[in-house]
């Protein structure tokens, strides 16, 4: 047999470190600029981050950090996280990003799942640090992001034996070559949030993470480049930002990191002083930035576009943005096991031809997959569905950054080479996916299945409504029907039967919502969803209007 004939390229692995050199080098004046925990703002460059990141790489090294440990964050999106990201996996570690949403012994589970040899962390949580070091011994030191003046002002009462990471970074001169290893090494590792037992760790590698970067700078995925300033919305320890931190070093793009404050009136004017063009985030983040923009009446003179997802984007939300704010909204899904990027409603040449109605139905969905990425839905027999935008079954995935298999697990979720996501979903003649439900959230109703991300989707784009979600409650005859849980803008009076009605004409009369209850607030995740395992529990006893004439 004839064997194979190879190209004659050169053999240049693709390691995360060449992101950040590639920006050093050709893009060395260009800003990054952060919002710090000590209240200012901090700027400085790709040159000057990544010899920064050299001297956390010669730090770890003095520490006795050897190649494939782990190293946590619990940090928020500023340059010394930055630093943590590159510094790590630049000398052979790799960076374990860590949720500080999560509940402590969710935390301490995963630091001890994780084996981290050591934890970085912002002085904000300092007090959590405190809950959860006693739980982890295996953890060698925990390291402050800051220096020892502000560790002696701030962590004074602190327990755990502390290092200050300026003290370590100083000490070492940066005078270090990035070393050359093999591109599979795992790179970085993110937890999923855990809303159904234990979290679940995915290993990247250089290569996954390399080849997401330029998925992720694409025209049709985030459009990233040099001209732009990018502000990451979505933090750094929820799958690696999106994977902002490494396509903007990939284009040369200027970085702006809000720190931990997240608000609407915080965002607006970062925006606004460093010039941002394009942002991502999740819409309970949005819904905020959108609120203070109306009540402040003012507008942007920089923002262009930004990417919506996390979950699903309201239609309301996407239509306020654009409508009235000139901001494109690039729909995304995704998820941890992915990287996270899998699809992005950017519309083609044939789409743009069509009304404008036409055109925004098919961006509100999430689009279509970038390269890198295949997907199909497949029925309850494993066959896969037509692409018709109607037949919706069980969303699966592959491709070059989608996991093989869980951290530390044996077995592989994979069903003959596919990830399955948990997604219900249908796609359409255009290629565009539309995710109608998780497998665990849709109703099934006399035998037919309801989204309740589309009852979702109506309740908020009523004008008194500012967030709600739809769950199934037990019902005698129909097995299960919706219910739609609403939170009221301020000043709101909409009744129950007013809300209800608002779907008169939107869905088909069997989908109509049986009934709407009222509340405070929605439980969230630790990465932003609706938790809606929680409000299965809260609901779990309730009665709806009229099953008491049917027999049990």
């Amino acid at each position: 047999m004839t064997s194979p004939l190879y190209g004659q390229m050169m053999d240049v692995p693709l390691l995360a470190s060449s992101l950040l050199s590639h920006a050093a080098r050709y893009f060395g004046d260009t800003e990054i600029v952060s919002r710090r925990i000590e209240g200012d703002i901090h700027r400085y460059t790709y040159r000057d981050c990544e010899k920064r990141a050299k001297q956390l790489a010669q730090a770890l090294i003095a520490l006795g950090v050897q190649p494939g440990e782990r190293i946590g964050t619990l940090a928020w999106n500023g340059y010394r996280h930055l630093e943590c990201y590159y510094g790590t996996t630049g000398m052979g570690a790799v960076c374990h990003t860590i949720n500080p949403r999560l509940f402590p012994e969710q935390i301490a589970f995963i630091v001890d799942h994780a084996e981290d040899a050591y934890v970085f962390f912002d002085m904000t949580f300092a007090p959590l640090v405190d809950i959860v070091a006693p739980q982890c011994p295996k953890v060698k030191g925990w390291i402050a992001l800051g220096d020892a003046s502000c560790i002696r002002e701030h962590l004074g009462d602190m327990e755990v034996p502390l290092f200050s990471y300026e003290t370590l970074v100083t000490a070492q001169d940066g005078d270090y070559a990035w070393p050359v290893f093999d591109e599979r090494t795992a790179s970085f590792l993110c937890y999923t949030s855990g809303t159904t037992g234990h979290p679940k760790g995915a290993l990247y590698s250089h290569r996954s993470t390399v080849l997401h970067a330029y998925g992720a700078a694409l025209p049709d995925a985030m459009s990233a480049s040099a001209g732009d300033a990018i502000l990451p919305v979505v933090p750094m320890f929820h799958v690696n930002a999106w994977g902002i931190p490494h396509a903007a070093p990939l284009v040369g793009a200027k970085l702006v990191f809000p720190g931990k404050d997240l608000d609407g009136k915080s965002l607006y004017e970062l925006m606004e002083a460093e010039g941002v063009t394009f942002s991502a985030g999740v819409p309970t983040v949005w819904l905020g930035l959108l609120n203070y923009m109306k009540e402040a009446g003012v507008r942007f003179s920089t923002l262009r576009r930004t990417v919506i997802g996390g979950s699903a984007c309201p239609p309301a939300m996407l239509r306020a943005f654009e409508d009235q704010y000139g901001v494109e909204v690039i729909h995304a899904w995704g998820m941890t096991e992915m990287s996270p990027l899998g699809t992005l409603a950017h519309l083609n040449f044939r789409q743009k031809a069509r009304s404008p109605e036409e055109q925004r139905k098919s961006r509100e969905k999430q689009g279509h997959v970038i390269f890198g990425v295949d997907m199909k839905v497949v029925g309850d027999d494993g066959r896969e569905l037509p692409w018709d935008g109607r037949s919706f079954g069980d969303l699966h995935v592959r491709g070059p950054w989608v996991i093989d298999r869980y951290f530390r697990s044996d077995e592989s979720p994979l069903v003959d080479g596919w990830f399955p996501t948990g997604d219900v979903a249908t796609i359409d003649a255009d290629g565009f996916m539309q995710i109608t439900d998780r497998s665990k959230d849709v109703i099934k109703s006399g035998g037919e299945w309801i989204s309740s991300i589309d009852l979702e989707n109506i309740a908020v784009s009523h004008p008194q409504v500012a967030e709600a979600a739809c769950i199934a409650c037990a019902h005698p005859k129909w097995t299960e029907r919706p219910l739609i849980v609403a939170v009221l803008r301020p000043g709101a009076t909409v009744t129950r039967e007013e809300l209800r009605a608002f779907y008169e004409g939107k869905v088909a009369k069997w989908w109509m919502p049986d009934d709407v209850v009222f509340a405070d607030e929605l439980p969230h995740t630790a990465t932003g969803k609706l938790q809606k395992l929680r409000l299965r529990e809260l609901y779990r006893d309730y009665v709806l209007p009229g099953v008491a004439e049917h027999p049990a």
